[in-house]
C-alpha cells in the first residue's frame, strides 16, 4: 500500500481514539465488520471514498484534513492554478486532485479525477450520502449506477443520487478524466 493510505489511516486512528469511539461503534455506523475496519484503519487496504465522507462527517472534520492533514484556512476564495490540484493518489485505478482543498466549511468537494484503464471489466461499487455531478474532459468512461451502465464521452456531464452504488471504468484502453464535484 502507498505510503499516503497508510498516513490516511492513521488520521483516522487518531481521530478515533481521541473521540474515544470504538472500532466496533464506528464499523457498526459505516455499515462495514469490525474486522474490514481494522483492515482499513491499519492501512492494508485503501478506504473507499464514500467511507472517507462519512468517517469526515462523523468526526466532523473536513475531509482535505483525512487526505492530506492539513486544515483548510480559506474562507473567501480559493484559486488553484493548471495543474496545481492537491494530489491524492489512493490507488492505482484512479487520480483526485482537490480543487480546493484550502477552502474552509465547503459545501461541496470539486475533485479533478483520472480514471486509468483496466484488463478487468468488474469495479468495486462504493456510494455516500449526498448527490454528484461529473463531466467528461477527456476519454469515454463508462459510469454504472445502480446496475445501470451509462456510456459518457467528452463533454457529457451526469448528475445522480450517489447514496446508491455507483462505480466509474475508462474506455478504449485510454485514461479518462472528469471533473466531480461532490455535495
Amino acid at each position: 500500500m502507498t505510503g499516503q493510505i497508510k498516513d490516511i489511516a492513521e488520521r483516522i486512528k487518531e481521530l478515533r481514539e481521541i473521540s474515544g469511539v470504538t472500532v466496533e461503534s464506528l464499523a457498526q455506523e459505516l455499515g462495514i465488520s469490525a474486522e474490514t475496519y481494522r483492515e482499513y484503519e491499519s492501512g492494508n487496504y485503501d478506504i473507499p471514498v464514500s467511507l472517507l465522507y462519512e468517517i469526515a462527517g462523523k468526526f466532523n472534520v473536513e475531509l482535505t484534513e483525512i487526505l492530506t492533514g492539513e486544515h483548510p484556512r480559506l474562507h473567501t476564495y480559493s484559486v488553484v492554478r493548471k495543474g496545481m490540484g492537491v494530489a491524492i493518489n489512493r490507488s492505482h485505478h484512479y487520480d483526485y486532485q482537490s480543487l480546493a482543498p484550502n477552502f474552509v466549511h465547503k459545501r461541496m468537494e470539486p475533485l479533478l479525477v483520472t480514471v486509468e484503464p483496466r484488463k478487468s471489466d468488474s469495479e468495486e461499487k462504493n456510494s455516500h450520502p449526498g448527490q454528484e455531478f461529473d463531466y467528461v474532459i477527456k476519454g469515454r468512461l463508462a459510469v454504472t449506477v445502480d446496475d445501470h451502465e451509462l456510456i459518457l464521452s467528452e463533454g457529457d456531464a451526469l448528475y445522480f443520487d450517489s447514496n446508491h452504488p455507483h462505480s466509474m471504468r475508462a474506455l478504449d484502453d485510454q485514461p479518462a478524466q472528469f471533473l466531480a464535484i461532490i455535495l
